[in-house]
């Protein structure tokens, strides 16, 4: 006989007194709509974009909306007209949680540019919470051979920095630099290096540059001191705009920088001739497609990766966050979820 689901579940939410802290609140465990999956959260990464919408540094578009959006956990219950994935599946719930369909975007490829997109954790309740629900057609099924806490940040983390890295147009073979050494960026570095690239790692934090060395980077350094040798491509993870003509300066002819948050502080002004001569690029980074999805993760399968987990528990979940804003968090934070009684 199934175990009965709870009527209430804990959960944090983003109070709207803009306090810099979350709030803990005790929920109704949500029922899933037509075409979607209700999921029992085991894991939820805590991405630089949680910290954006708690700080209202983005808005939040839901009043006292549940963040978190590399929530991963098994299926428990489906909406009306849901084929598949089946209740007791292993499932993820990413960031793009809708597009409508017919737009221009949408119809060429590149639902990442919707403007009717919506998000989970900033449009919709996210995976702070001991259930959750997404639309099955926007939820992935995940890989086998990985531990939920570090599936979690897969979701994220991986799949925009899969996209980032696909902006770089890093020829086959060639250098990539990679701005800051977060959550995305170790698991970026990784994929680049399965795919034969030759990795350059620069961040201010030693702990950083250890890591990147220790997952195969051919030199770690701080920013302002560069990289050994010029760069094919390089995208910029750090939320730093002072670092977009610092990199520029470092691509080579021809060269690609990919700026990968969805946020950023002011660029400053850039000299032509110095920054965007010789045909120099600079490309922003978008949210992602389905399509960025199940590329990365059959990839994340194929190559089996290595995330570096920082782990929190579920009461710590605000610690997390501004252990993030300080920089104290190596590779990526998971909150973990406590099994249900």
């Amino acid at each position: 006989m199934d175990t009965p689901l709870p009527e209430t579940m804990p959960a944090w939410v983003v109070p709207a007194d803009r306090s810099g802290s979350l709030e803990r609140a005790e929920l109704p465990v949500p029922s899933p709509s037509p075409g979607e999956l209700l999921v029992r959260v085991r894991a939820c990464g805590v991405c630089r974009t949680d910290l954006h919408v708690r700080d209202h540094d983005l808005l939040p578009h839901r009043e006292r909306v549940v963040p978190g959006h590399e929530a991963v956990g098994d299926v428990v219950a489906t909406g009306r007209g849901v084929t598949g994935p089946t209740a007791g599946a292993l499932i993820g719930i990413p960031w793009l949680r809708g597009t409508c369909g017919v737009c221009p975007y949408c119809t060429r490829g590149r639902e990442n540019l919707c403007l009717s997109s919506l998000y989970t954790g900033w449009d919709a309740d996210g995976g702070y919470a001991a259930y959750a629900t997404v639309p099955a057609d926007h939820s992935y099924e995940m890989p086998s051979g990985y531990p939920a806490e570090e599936l979690a940040p897969l979701l994220c983390a991986g799949i925009i920095g899969y996209r980032a890295l696909r902006r770089a147009d890093l020829p086959a073979g060639g250098r990539l630099g990679v701005y800051g050494f977060g959550a995305s960026a170790h698991l970026t570095a990784q994929l680049a290096l399965a795919e034969g690239a030759t990795v350059h790692v620069l961040t201010r934090s030693p702990a950083a540059r250890a890591l990147a060395l220790e997952l195969g980077a051919a030199s770690a350094r701080d920013a302002r001191t560069g990289p050994p040798e010029p760069l094919d491509s390089a995208i910029l993870f750090a939320p730093v705009g002072a670092l977009v003509p610092v990199a520029l300066e470092a691509l080579g002819s021809g060269g690609t920088l990919a700026v990968a948050g969805i946020h950023l502080s002011d660029i400053p002004r850039l000299d032509y001739q110095r920054h965007l001569f010789r045909e120099r690029t600079v490309r922003s980074v978008t949210a992602n497609t389905r399509e960025d999805g199940r590329a990365f993760l059959a990839a994340a399968a194929e190559h089996r990766l290595r995330p570096t987990l920082t782990r929190y528990d579920f009461a710590d979940a605000d610690t997390a966050l501004d252990d993030l804003a300080a920089g104290r968090v190596h590779g990526a934070a998971v909150l973990h979820l406590p099994s249900p009684p």
